[in-house]
């Protein structure tokens, strides 16, 4: 595998994370009438701890998440490069929904935690996150991906 196109993925996931943080705490509020704390909510894995909460987040979403994308998911997923991190944001705010929230009380889809408009709120970060994830990676996931076979699922 070529790796000339982690540089650009770690770029592109800072791009997005830096969105999508910047939405959950200044956007949400005038969507829910509070900010989207993502750094409390994973700070119930981290004993507490806000700042570990936030460092998870940038953590995941800067690196854990871009290298995911680039290196196991873009010549999997169809379509054109924003597509496919639409498709991947997409994966992400699942999972969040039906796995992390549960986890920290908010119930599946955030019935104990806002309901509908937290998963609304939380879907357009996630389609942000990847729309942003997919156009700045580009093709260089094609670089990255170069030599291993073409498959779809």
């Amino acid at each position: 595998m070529d790796l000339k196109g982690i540089p650009r993925a770690l770029l592109a996931g800072l791009v997005a994370t830096a969105a999508m943080t910047l939405m959950a705490y200044f956007v949400a509020p005038l969507m829910l009438g509070h900010p989207m704390d993502i750094a409390q909510m994973l700070s119930g894995f981290a004993g507490g701890n806000w700042a570990i909460g936030m460092l998870m987040h940038l953590m995941n979403g800067i690196v854990v998440f871009p290298l995911i994308y680039l290196i196991v998911l873009y010549r999997f997923l169809p379509g054109a490069p924003w597509l496919k991190g639409i498709l991947w944001g997409v994966v992400l705010w699942l999972s969040l929904e039906i796995v992390l929230q549960p986890m920290t009380g908010a119930g599946v889809f955030s019935t104990n935690e806002g309901g509908a408009k937290a998963v609304m709120a939380a879907l357009v970060a996630h389609l942000i996150y990847g729309v942003l994830l997919g156009a700045v990676t580009g093709p260089a996931g094609q670089i990255a991906t170069a030599g291993l076979k073409e498959k779809t699922i």
